[in-house]
């Protein structure tokens, strides 16, 4: 049985270190690389009802145009989008270092059952996902059956194949700091190669709390496992000068092992464009 794992921070004492974050010098970077950073790791994402061929098409084209070797200046880490969508999206990035994510498993819900998810993620991997984000089932975390959740992800890793996997939290719904914890530490439990805030749909997204307590969890699933997992926050980052406090805290707190897109991605649709404007 899944045990219940308390998050040791009250608070206030949450709000006291992003605040002592949000005013430390940087450490590895300056402001510039920082914006550089920050949009090598976006997940440049389209997941809209009125998805088409043509989006897709613009979406990619949008990824690989962002680079620009004389500036400095790296293309997106992914394009993230529905299952529907992957085998173009992998055709048209093909010979870049751009990577292919795919929501499935039931996005954004996580209401089906679990052969219609995992259905759904092999489908995804097999069209050429790289990456899966999923999400978890928050109806049954709430009302308690941690085993269940643990179970769907492990069950999920294994569909992933050689696809790395996501786990969305969906922090917006857990609401609290127990909660938010003890799901990132059930998510790394059971495979997770990141977990993730949000996914964007609904009212309370990612926000600087819920990325703090998250990050917390995975340093101390380090420290128990020496296992490194990563993290995205996703979900209403749309400005600059946010996204470089989500990497300030991401700084502070793993520290430079951390700093890459391997372990570090923001989900964003409509960050990049800005960052771009401040380089």
């Amino acid at each position: 049985m899944i045990e219940y794992k308390r998050y040791p921070y009250k608070e206030e004492e949450i709000a006291q270190r992003i605040e002592q974050y949000c005013k430390a010098e940087w450490k590895y970077f300056t402001e510039a690389e920082a914006y550089r950073f920050v949009l090598g790791c976006i997940d440049l994402t389209t997941l809209e009802g009125s998805d088409n061929t043509q989006k897709i098409k613009d979406l990619c084209q949008t990824a690989i145009d962002f680079k620009d070797d004389s500036r400095q200046i790296p293309s997106t880490a992914a394009v993230c989008v529905y299952p529907p969508f992957v085998a173009q999206a992998k055709s048209l990035l093909k010979g870049t270092d751009i990577h292919v994510a795919s929501v499935a498993g039931a996005f954004p819900a996580g209401q089906s059952p679990i052969e219609i998810k995992m259905a759904e993620v092999k489908y995804a991997v097999a069209a050429g996902a790289d990456e899966i984000d999923m999400v978890i089932s928050r109806g049954k975390f709430l009302e308690g059956n941690y085993q269940e959740v643990y179970d769907e992800i492990v069950a999920i890793k294994q569909a992933c194949g050689k696809a790395h996997l996501k786990v969305i939290l969906e922090t917006g719904e857990l609401k609290t700091a127990d909660n938010i914890y003890a799901a990132s530490m059930i998510a790394m439990e059971a495979g997770a190669d990141f977990i993730k805030t949000s996914t964007g749909k609904i009212a309370v997204n990612a926000t600087p709390e819920s990325f703090l307590i998250m990050l917390d969890a995975i340093a101390n699933f380090y420290k128990q496992t020496e296992k490194m997992v990563g993290m995205k926050p996703a979900g209403g980052i749309s400005d600059a000068e946010n996204a470089l406090l989500y990497v300030k805290i991401l700084e502070n707190t793993l520290g430079k092992k951390w700093l890459n897109k391997q372990y570090f991605r923001i989900g964003a649709s409509r960050l990049a464009k800005k960052i771009q404007e401040k380089l």
